[in-house]
């Protein structure tokens, strides 16, 4: 089990340690494969191109959860076969790669959306399917890139190694490493969300202002044919995707602040490490409840997923 939560009541913490782990990991695992089989069972999913970047983040967040049967497999005391040093260190690597992927598409995603309510005459010509292939490629080689230098001793990718004593003490942070990171993914990517939710919902602000302005001089039938041919779809879209982006960060932002002052040796706590790497990876189940929640379209094509495997049954 992990070091530094005292050694009293040491097997409650394992135990509780290892409830955790195995909750989220099946919770990640379901929660992602009933993103993806909605996706497919929902053609209507399909108009946006945003759904691009929704089912890569559902991916990205399966393998997660599927990575995340390491930790479990470990805490079981359930023999691997590999040793410690190099299971630790693809485990540490794959789940930053893959939420590096989220990072990078939830910026893209913001992206998107502001070119749809910026340029929408444009839009289908910037915007081609083509072009969103292409994107989340590099959106895969880019994050695979990033943390390789890892495998050549040059600080930890990001994953704090609690589970794995090896990674807890023999493989540690890098100022230089993080501050590397921090500014070609961490940063770059908030960077682009705030720019662009920032004018996002100004125009939409301004939107709403010139509805209510012609509510005053003109009758409301032409009032509201005006506002069918504004941004409504587009800004109640955009807040789905801005609520995504904003529990990301709040899940994260601990995680992040956390491997800042660890790896400038200003705080080490096993025990905090350990409940912020697993309140960062619990996003990977919190997207697919939000988009479920927040979005009409998914949530009928939930029902009848639902709808199917009952009447199959």
């Amino acid at each position: 089990c992990p070091l530094g939560f005292g050694h009293y009541n040491a097997v409650d913490v394992c135990i509780l340690e290892t409830v955790i782990i195995v909750l989220l990991t099946f919770l990640i695992i379901a929660g992602n494969l009933t993103v993806i089989f909605v996706f497919h069972c929902a053609p209507l999913l399909h108009h946006y191109t945003t759904s691009y970047f929704i089912q890569t983040m559902a991916y990205a967040d399966l393998f997660v959860g599927v990575s995340c049967l390491v930790p479990t497999l470990s805490l079981l005391h359930y023999p691997t076969g590999v040793h410690e040093s190099l299971t630790c260190q693809v485990f540490g690597y794959i789940i930053s790669v893959l939420k590096s992927v989220s990072m990078a598409c939830l910026a893209c995603i913001s992206v998107d959306r502001y070119l749809a309510i910026t340029k929408p005459l444009s839009y289908n010509q910037l915007v081609t399917p083509c072009r969103l292939r292409i994107c989340i490629t590099l959106i895969w080689i880019y994050s695979c890139l990033i943390f390789l230098p890892s495998f050549f001793g040059w600080g930890k990718p990001g994953y704090h190694g609690d589970i794995f004593e090896w990674c807890a003490t023999s493989w540690l942070t890098n100022a230089y490493f993080t501050g590397f990171i921090v500014c070609l993914l961490y940063a770059p990517a908030a960077f682009v969300i705030c720019f662009t939710y920032f004018h996002i919902f100004k125009i939409c602000r301004q939107h709403t202002k010139e509805i209510n302005d012609r509510r005053a001089r003109f009758p409301a039938h032409e009032v509201d044919a005006a506002g069918d041919a504004g941004h409504g779809p587009d800004r109640r879209y955009a807040m789905v995707l801005f609520r995504i982006t904003s529990v990301f960060y709040v899940l994260w932002l601990p995680y992040i602040i956390y491997f800042l002052l660890e790896s400038s040796r200003v705080l080490e706590n096993p025990a905090l490490s350990f409940l912020t790497t697993w309140l960062a990876i619990s996003n990977s189940f919190c997207n697919c409840v939000i988009y479920s929640l927040s979005n009409s379209v998914f949530r009928l094509g939930l029902r009848r997923l639902s709808e199917t495997i009952c009447s199959s049954c």
